[in-house]
């Protein structure tokens, strides 16, 4: 084999191994932003599943801006009541979570459940009292109640209302202008200027 044949194949083999080294590089490339991108999604969804790990990492007078959330208040190894919203934005210099379109799971001790759908909400994270505003609904198994802003009290299991509602069910309407459900005692207690329409059907 001749001088320029060699020579040739030569630049040849240090062409491919330049190739070689590349493609090696580009591969490692490859998999670590894979990696990376993993890593950022199991994260994700684990403190979207669990926000209350999510608010013990925020460091003190950070916000953080999420998508989806769930979250769970218990008492006494007792679920109280769950919480899903489409985003939330933590401010923790104020200890709140400002949500947008949420819905709440309230259960009572008779394991009945109470349903609560709003377009906003703030929840203290110190206390897990909730405001709600925005076309506030209220479901059980027999009534539904619509107004424009309701506050939950955690301590006293306690929502309320100073804004007109609105009950409706199959057999009678009401209207007042504030509301207080115990959730407790599952007593409903209206005032102010309460009007009533009954149906034929209504029975005590």
């Amino acid at each position: 084999m001749g001088r320029d044949n060699k020579t040739i194949l030569a630049m040849v083999w240090a062409r491919l191994k330049k190739i070689k080294k590349l493609n090696l590089i580009l591969l490692a490339v490859i998999l670590v932003t894979v990696g990376t991108i993993v890593v950022v999604f199991v994260g994700y969804r684990k403190i979207s599943n669990a926000p209350d790990i999510l608010l013990s990492s925020i460091k003190d007078g950070a916000n953080l801006s999420i998508g989806k959330i769930r979250q769970t208040a218990t008492r006494d190894g007792r679920k109280e009541w769950s919480l899903e919203a489409n985003s939330a934005l933590y401010i923790e210099t104020e200890k709140k979570a400002v949500l947008q379109d949420l819905t709440v799971t309230f259960f009572l001790e008779n394991q009945g459940e109470v349903y609560l759908n709003a377009e906003q909400g703030i929840l203290k994270t110190n206390t897990n009292d909730i405001e709600f505003s925005g076309n506030v609904v209220i479901k059980n198994a027999d009534y539904k109640m619509t107004t424009d802003r309701l506050i939950y009290r955690h301590s006293q299991r306690l929502i309320f209302s100073n804004d007109p509602v609105h009950i409706s069910g199959e057999s009678a309407e009401l209207q007042a202008e504030s509301i207080s459900y115990n959730l407790n005692s599952n007593k409903i207690e209206l005032n102010g200027k309460v009007e009533a329409t009954i149906g034929e059907e209504f029975a005590l």
